[in-house]
């Protein structure tokens, strides 16, 4: 988890058996470089090879493209069985 200087949380990942299972940046601090940092840490420590990723926010989805990963995979619904598309994807 990533503060602000007032303590405040920015940002949080969690990882699974090599499996990105959430990543949250607050919007404040999108775009500067936070998040391709906690991907690093991710890599480097996890081995972040797959993640989920909700196909209805394709700014997510092209950051994860643009780090390499590729979907291999598409439902129409959550693993809850909600009406949100996911997109799986993998980097090899």
């Amino acid at each position: 988890m990533a503060e602000n200087t007032a303590g405040q949380p920015i940002a949080f990942m969690g990882v699974e058996n090599h499996r990105l299972e959430m990543l949250f940046l607050a919007s404040s601090v999108r775009g500067h470089g936070l998040g391709r940092q906690l991907m690093q840490y991710g890599d480097e420590h996890y081995g972040i090879t797959e993640l989920t990723v909700n196909e209805q926010n394709p700014q997510a989805v092209a950051f994860y493209e643009h780090l390499g990963f590729t979907i291999y995979k598409r439902t129409d619904h959550d693993e809850e069985g909600n009406p949100y598309p996911l997109l799986y994807m993998k980097r090899g």
